[in-house]
């Protein structure tokens, strides 16, 4: 019982650290679409990934969405688009880190998960961008190369730098606790 209690209470204070995280730390990172707005929310939920699997990390990753939709325009394509994105991310990253629990195992989980990402999202802004967004088709096809593709690369690869960068010594923390 006391395992479940710790793992509930670590799995909020991730979800809530990112969500601090969406709202303070944002800016464009791709010039030719300054709507596409890296945010590091992503680690805290790849932190609760590698700490309790990739369930708990859906789990996580569908709270930090459901609220961030509540606060954002975009609100339930916005949700849909951050489920299709870090679900693809935590799914990916998550099994390869469990069945490979070493630092080689992070490494390619990390480099997988931001390559099913950035695959995933091509598809999604396809459906998306002209269907509920009104971007043609084929504006949302030119901007394929020059932005949707690199921006969901740098966003997943940074967010995989820096989860790698703090998982082994906030998870020494966790498990002292």
């Amino acid at each position: 019982m006391k395992t479940n209690v710790k793992k509930l209470a670590t799995m909020g204070v991730l979800a809530a650290l990112s969500i601090a995280l969406m709202i303070w730390i944002k800016f464009p990172i791709i010039p030719a679409a300054p709507y596409l707005i890296y945010e590091p929310a992503d680690v805290p939920i790849l932190i609760g990934t590698f700490l309790f699997g990739p369930l708990s990390g859906l789990m996580i990753m569908v709270i930090v969405a459901g609220i961030q939709a509540l606060m954002s325009p975009d609100g339930v394509i916005g949700f849909i688009m951050h489920v299709a994105a870090t679900g693809a991310f935590v799914i990916v990253a998550g099994l390869i880190y469990r069945k490979f629990h070493d630092r080689k195992g992070a490494i390619v989980g990390l480099i997988c998960g931001t390559l099913a990402m950035t695959l995933i999202m091509v598809p999604v802004n396809l459906i998306i961008q002209p269907n509920f967004y009104g971007v043609p088709l084929e504006t949302v096809k030119s901007l394929l190369i020059p932005a949707i593709i690199p921006f969901n690369l740098i966003k997943a690869g940074l967010n995989s730098v820096v989860t790698f960068i703090v998982y082994k010594s906030i998870s020494k923390v966790v498990h002292k606790i």
